[in-house]
């Protein structure tokens, strides 16, 4: 009787996107998951359509990977006022968005971005696979903060309406990463490969920072890293190690190999010996067809993954993470620089603090030493101060490791003139000169 019950009462929730578009007010707020698990562009799509009847709405996301006119400046700008666009993360996706200040930002770390969503959200659109004999749902590749956006909005009677596409194509990723159809209002049927994504290749300048940064990983050790060329690059250098863990928020796209070379088979973790730990993944296929129905790779909601007192329990953690730039006090940022947002801060600031606490941890920011400007010439993303406006991303206080293609500096136990004088030391040689002048006019006592 109850199998009955469940798929009778999905089939009277299904509709289709113009219907569930019609459910949003004005002045609504429209959360939707990170990634893959987001809603497709067209039921964003189908939101924006009645532009003309709506005021005030917005619509919230986080890695926007389905294309949308949601992301179209020329259209946005068309629509302001009555629609707008307010990301906790952002990728080049939104960027022309935010060069064209269309775009507003809600600063959200990864491990309280569901407390946010369950705060402001009243309308909640996410994707998930088709359920199974018992009416359960998975959540797919991103479990990240859709458990505590939806149930914890509901706890609190603000959110009003839950949104499912089902997705025959969405793959099942074992951990807490399971939803009823009971949970939803409406179900929107959708059969869709998920958004594949191709493994990066390391720049020079991004082999060498990978290169430094294995100098810090030993056997045993449970490591964080994500995407990109420097988690290429130092995946790549990690033949030789042994008994490496992962807890980490988004799946390295390596893991297949790694654990098939023998280096990560997490034996040495305190906490889920065995198996693989994350919040999210965005992957090749090859990633997507290796987690799925894998009990070694499981997800859980970024607000336990990435609690700094969970990762903290785990002794010698390695955190990876790239900044855009850092002052000689070791404020960095990898959100933006000044006013412009790029990015958001994702789990960062989560892993960065855990890792200071962890016995044995070690915390890494990463990032190039210099960029080139149009004109050709080297400016320095080491700095006196960060650039007016520029949002602190991770305070000086649980700065630690800060790497470039030129060395390792270490901050944690220096004063400020120490730490700059550490950041000097690996910043471009072409510009070492003038930040030691500038901090002479900053640091050092003035004569009386």
């Amino acid at each position: 009787m109850a199998l009955e019950k469940w798929k009778q009462d999905y089939n009277k929730k299904l509709v289709s996107y113009e219907e569930a578009a019609k459910l949003v007010k004005s002045g609504d707020v429209v959360a939707s998951p990170l990634g893959t698990g987001s809603c497709s562009g067209q039921m964003f799509d189908a939101i924006l359509d009645r532009h003309e009847e709506l005021q005030d709405v917005i619509i919230s996301d986080s890695i926007q990977i389905y294309p949308s006119i949601l992301y179209d400046p020329k259209f946005m700008a068309s629509i302001e006022g009555r629609i707008t666009h307010m990301p906790i993360f952002g990728i080049a996706t939104i960027r022309k968005m935010y060069a064209a200040q269309l775009a507003d930002f809600c600063p959200a770390t990864t491990m309280d971005a569901g407390d946010k969503y369950a705060e402001r959200a009243d309308v909640f659109a996410l994707m998930v696979s088709a359920p199974n004999k018992h009416g359960y749902v998975n959540l797919g590749p991103t479990c990240f903060y859709t458990l505590d956006a939806v149930r914890g909005g509901r706890k609190r009677g603000h959110l009003r309406t839950v949104i499912a596409e089902v997705n025959e194509q969405m793959p099942i990723i074992f951990g807490d990463n399971w939803m009823h159809i009971s949970e939803f209002d409406y179900i929107i049927e959708r059969s869709a490969p998920i958004p594949a994504f191709k493994r990066g290749q390391a720049t020079e300048v991004e082999q060498k920072i990978g290169n430094y940064v294995l100098e810090l990983i030993n056997d045993g050790d449970t490591i964080q890293m994500g995407l990109g060329g420097i988690s290429e690059a130092v995946a790549a250098g990690l033949k030789g190690r042994h008994d490496l863990g992962i807890l980490t928020e988004m799946l390295p796209l390596a893991l297949p190999q790694l654990v098939e070379e023998g280096i990560v088979n997490n034996s040495r973790k305190p906490i889920y010996k065995g198996i693989s730990i994350a919040s999210f993944v965005l992957g090749d296929q090859a990633l997507y067809d290796y987690i799925s129905e894998n009990p070694s790779c499981q997800l859980y909601p970024g607000s336990y993954t990435n609690d700094p007192r969970f990762i903290a329990q785990h002794p010698n953690l390695i955190a990876m993470n790239t900044s855009l730039m850092i002052d000689f006090s070791g404020h960095s940022s990898c959100e933006g620089v000044g006013h412009t947002m790029v990015s958001g801060v994702g789990g960062q600031l989560d892993f960065l603090i855990g890792a200071y606490w962890s016995e044995g941890g070690k915390g890494i920011n990463m990032l190039s030493a210099a960029r080139k400007m149009p004109d050709g010439s080297l400016v320095s993303n080491i700095v006196p101060e960060l650039p007016l406006g520029t949002p602190v991303s991770v305070p000086r206080t649980f700065t630690n490791y800060v790497i470039t293609e030129f060395g390792i500096a270490q901050l944690r136990y220096k004063s400020r003139r120490e730490r700059a004088l550490e950041l000097i030391s690996i910043a471009h040689p072409d510009l070492r000169g003038e930040l030691r002048d500038s901090l002479k006019t900053r640091f050092y006592p003035k004569p009386s």
